[in-house]
């Protein structure tokens, strides 16, 4: 058994693979073959969202992979200027179709705030409007799991005032050099699973002395470290990669990081993303 087989369980009973493939920066059109070369390695969770242009490449790897689709999870994202009802119930609808699935195991609201507009003004009563629409998907079966991505926790108190679904997942910028603790045990309190994004720093982390130390001390390469440490903070670990190589390596992570050691990377300050500071999620609002 590998990191491959384990899942976690959300609230509702829907298992999730606690290892998935991010594809951000997939070009659509490698998106099929990087879907295909990971399924063929073993991932089942495979994570996508409007905002990256690759719902087309990734459905046609999901359906062209050969392994039945009720054993692969597939999560998506609405856009996150979408802040609406009607808008937001349509875009699950456009999901499918770019996708060509008949359900989505996992929909999120991208972001509380437009791209544009990060952190900035007050989007409650849209965010609210377009839970509804993720609610009301949910509740026809087009998606099994809903939540939200880069909520912080006055975000989600918004959306649980008027919620029927306590929201299932949020996925956040989680790594070694910047672990939102409070949040994290915000999260874990309400039964909300954490899915870390960018769990190797966006690979910000490979140049940092004090975490390829600790990896040589275990064996292990940086990015393996990264991701075993999101693992044992108790979230869904997502790297990106649509090389096969990296993605066989970046399974190996059967080892365990000692209790101290797990201080030491939660306790790192280290969030210079360099040219990729230029993204609202590593602006450092």
């Amino acid at each position: 058994m590998t990191i491959l087989d384990e899942t976690y369980t959300l609230p509702n009973g829907v298992d999730i693979p606690k290892l998935g493939l991010g594809t951000w920066f997939i070009d659509d059109d490698r998106a099929a073959d990087a879907v295909r070369a990971a399924v063929e390695i073993g991932y089942r969770n495979i994570d996508t969202a409007q905002a990256y242009g690759n719902e087309r490449g990734v459905g046609e790897g999901v359906r062209t992979s050969g392994v039945p689709r009720d054993e692969l999870f597939v999560s998506t994202k609405l856009a996150a200027e979408i802040k609406d009802y009607d808008r937001a119930l349509a875009a699950v609808e456009g999901s499918l179709g770019k996708l060509g699935l008949d359900r989505i195991d996992l929909m999120l609201i991208h972001s509380p705030q437009p791209w544009d507009d990060f952190r900035g003004g007050d989007y409650a009563e849209g965010n609210r409007a377009a839970w509804r629409a993720l609610e009301e998907a949910h509740r026809t079966g087009k998606v099994r799991s809903i939540g939200v991505s880069n909520f912080q926790q006055q975000d989600l108190e918004n959306l649980l005032q008027g919620a029927t679904v306590v929201p299932h997942v949020n996925q956040l910028l989680v790594h070694a050099g910047n672990t939102p603790s409070d949040l994290l045990a915000y999260c874990e309190d309400k039964q909300i699973l954490v899915e870390a994004y960018s769990p190797i720093a966006h690979g910000s982390i490979l140049e940092n002395a004090e975490v390829k130390t600790m990896a040589e001390k275990y064996g292990v390469s940086v990015p393996q470290l990264c991701i075993r440490y999101t693992l044992q903070l108790g979230t869904v670990s997502l790297p990106k990669t649509a090389n096969p190589e990296h993605m066989r390596s970046n399974t190996e992570v059967d080892f365990e990081i000692s209790d101290d050691d797990m201080n030491v990377l939660r306790d790192l300050r280290d969030v210079d993303y360099g040219e990729h500071s230029a993204f609202p999620v590593y602006s450092g609002k």
